[in-house]
């Protein structure tokens, strides 16, 4: 299939063309014909799919087949987003989609001074994309007005729930018009984020490209066992891997993430990071240079990364294993994006052990394990805590000597990083499962 059999208008074929793309992705197949009947629309998509342009492309669509003539235009159509990063990328879609169709869209998001969003919004926009804060407090300041809203969007919604957005999405809804169409996408589809749907949608059409929470056949995941003590040394021998040109190492929190940087810029890897501490100036600096290969090790927090898009991403390395195992599938779907191959490393210290049972319930497979490195984990029992009278595992890893303590085994000699050795037969060492995708990846990723 080709995006001229979906029945798209010439202008966006043509912005299409200019881009590159021509085969949809599966969710931009079944997705674009079904929003183009204006039915409301339930989509379950692992991140990598093309979800923006599987919405993006029918809303621009039915938004130019009656343009407005106002003067100052309304919001016809509000995509909400939880992220910065996210909420900028669906507005570089729009713009590269339709940039022949003569409607106009703007970003808005929290972190910077509003003037220029005010300005662009006092201007009138047919498509408005945002972040949750800051369309409420724009609302708020009588800015912004939803009672013209054709077309409503809820993009990432699992994300959104767990970044506590929840009570603002309900407040959107209320400002929203009864009649509308609306599109809820999401990752994975637990109870909580079915019954928001529930709220949202009107007799939705379905659409579920890939085994909810599932990870894409394209990436090789690997797994190292090692001290939390040991895991800056393992990450600089893991990165002397010359094959890694860039690579993307994710961190749990702001602090650590933080740490990373400093450690890598004492061993003379440029390292940058991306999350909520930091400016959007700083952000946007950061990715950029990151994209552009001139930072070659972009740390990040999950929060932040959730709109990292970076085109052919082939490496990442989970520094620490997430607590919430759904979180795993988003990390690694930043690479081996619609067809393209990639890796992931993780570094499981004894605490996180917990956290990796969960992941491999999830995804349904045993990751395999390379324990042929410098730095294997001897520290297998870690303390407990005591809470209610009972031992439990305590919430956050221990925090132990930083880079080069505790170092054991192995031989220093050895690069810890090479993808191509054999993973361990023993433990959590099964291979990945052997699950196939016939679909033909598009000419360029979305």
């Amino acid at each position: 299939m080709l995006f001229q059999d979906l029945k798209l208008i010439d202008p966006i074929l043509k912005a299409l063309s200019e881009e590159g793309y021509t085969t949809p992705t599966p969710i931009q197949a079944q997705s674009i014909p079904l929003v183009l009947e204006r039915k409301d629309l339930l989509g379950c998509a692992q991140t990598g799919t093309g979800k923006t342009a599987a919405f993006s492309i029918p809303i621009l669509q039915i938004l130019s087949e009656k343009k407005s003539t106002e003067r100052k235009r309304a919001i016809r159509c509000l995509i909400v987003t939880p992220t910065r990063e996210l909420a900028i990328q669906i507005g570089e879609s729009l713009q590269a989609y339709g940039k022949y169709t003569g409607l106009t869209s703007t970003v808005i998001f929290g972190g910077v001074n509003q003037s220029r969003q005010v300005t662009a919004l006092q201007h009138g926009v047919d498509i408005l994309v945002a972040t949750p804060g800051r369309l409420i407090d724009l609302m708020n300041q009588r800015y912004i007005s939803l009672s013209n809203i054709e077309i409503f969007v809820l993009d990432e919604a699992d994300r959104m729930l767990d970044m506590g957005f929840i009570h603002d999405v309900k407040r959107l809804l209320v400002s929203l018009p009864p009649r509308r169409q609306s599109l809820f996408f999401s990752a994975t589809m637990p109870p909580e984020i079915l019954r928001l749907a529930s709220t949202i949608l009107h007799d939705p059409s379905k659409v579920e490209v890939t085994p909810v929470s599932s990870t894409a056949e394209t990436i090789k995941q690997f797994m190292y066992f090692v001290d939390r003590g040991n895991k800056n040394d393992l990450l600089v021998d893991v990165l002397k891997d010359p094959k890694i040109k860039t690579c993307l190492v994710f961190t749990r929190t702001k602090h650590v993430a933080d740490k990373v940087v400093k450690m890598l810029a004492l061993h003379n890897i440029k390292a940058e990071a991306i999350h909520g501490n930091k400016s959007q100036n700083a952000r946007q600096s950061a990715l950029t240079n990151f994209k552009a290969q001139t930072t070659r090790i972009l740390v990040a927090t999950d929060i932040a990364a959730r709109g990292i898009d970076v085109d052919n991403l082939e490496y990442v390395i989970n520094y620490e294993i997430p607590n919430v195992p759904e979180t795993y599938v988003h990390r690694i779907g930043r690479t081996g994006r619609a067809g393209a191959n990639g890796t992931a490393f993780s570094f499981c210290d004894a605490e996180e052990k917990e956290y990796l049972k969960d992941i491999e319930k999830l995804i349904s497979i045993k990751i395999p394990v390379i324990d042929d490195h410098a730095y294997p984990l001897m520290d297998h029992n870690p303390p407990k805590t005591i809470q209610g009278g009972r031992q439990q595992r305590s919430s956050s890893p221990r925090a132990t000597s930083s880079a080069g303590s505790g170092r054991s085994g192995g031989s220093s000699n050895k690069p810890a990083g090479s993808a191509s050795r054999r993973p361990s037969s023993g433990g959590s060492s099964s291979s990945s499962s052997s699950r196939s995708r016939n679909d033909g990846p598009p000419k360029k990723r979305w």
